[in-house]
């Protein structure tokens, strides 16, 4: 699929790495809507996805607001005109062991990484069938192959992203492709200390920490190879083999 003039809906598109990946293929030409949470600096992101000449739609979401997916992509659909990529970012990313684990940080966990994932692409796919094009990209992460303690849950949500990948690659294609990416060590939670930080370098066969163009270079390979679907592939330095 070319990424110029195409759609892009991505989730948690105003920071971190959503925000790289929602600019990098903005500066290729497609057009971006993107949800944020309250407090995120969305006009910023905005503002330079337009400046890149490109059409751009910021909506306020909590991905686990079910009908709020459905107004998103109906005013997606609405504003842009089609919709060809999705990209299925948000996630959150809490520390907790598994004795201390509530009901509700469960709940966020999984709730935001698979089930918002699933109704997020089932709200998409009629118009990418429709028009006979369109592409998934689903974020797990290296917790799904590694044991990481203090993030069960987080790993059970991404194990889940790993197996929705699979199943929406056989139910909506051939017309839509459906991929995820692992990303290794990228942008580092923010209170990590510089011990834990050389520890995740160490734990790469480059010896040094990604940059989020890294997966944002592989989410745009994985819209424009056509053969490829159905595969989970890793952006993580060699980390994955450690």
């Amino acid at each position: 699929m070319d990424i110029k003039d195409s759609v892009l809906m991505i989730t948690g598109g105003a920071i971190r790495v959503g925000r790289t990946h929602a600019l990098h293929l903005a500066r290729r030409g497609a057009h971006v809507s993107f949800t944020y949470l309250p407090g995120e600096p969305w006009e910023k992101t905005k503002a330079e996805i337009e400046a890149l000449g490109v059409q751009c739609l910021a909506t306020p979401l909590d991905v686990r607001d079910l009908e709020g997916i459905r107004r998103w992509t109906a005013a997606t659909l609405g504003r842009l005109g089609r919709i060809d990529i999705l990209i299925n970012n948000a996630s959150p990313f809490l520390y907790k062991p598994f004795l201390e684990l509530t009901e509700a940080e469960w709940d966020l966990s999984v709730d935001v990484n698979v089930k918002a994932a699933f109704f997020c692409a089932q709200a998409v796919a009629p118009t990418m069938l429709r028009q006979k094009r369109g592409v998934i990209v689903n974020v797990t992460d290296l917790s799904v192959y590694q044991v990481w303690p203090g993030y069960a849950h987080h790993a059970v949500g991404k194990a889940g992203v790993v197996q929705l990948t699979r199943y929406l690659a056989v139910e909506i294609g051939p017309h839509v492709r459906v991929n995820a990416i692992a990303p290794g060590p990228i942008l580092l939670p923010e209170n990590f200390t510089p011990a834990q930080t050389q520890e995740a370098i160490e734990r790469t066969l480059v010896k040094r920490l990604g940059s989020p163009e890294d997966a944002a270079g592989l989410v745009a390979f994985l819209i424009e190879s056509d053969y490829l679907t159905g595969g989970v592939y890793f952006v993580d330095g060699g980390s994955a083999l450690i």
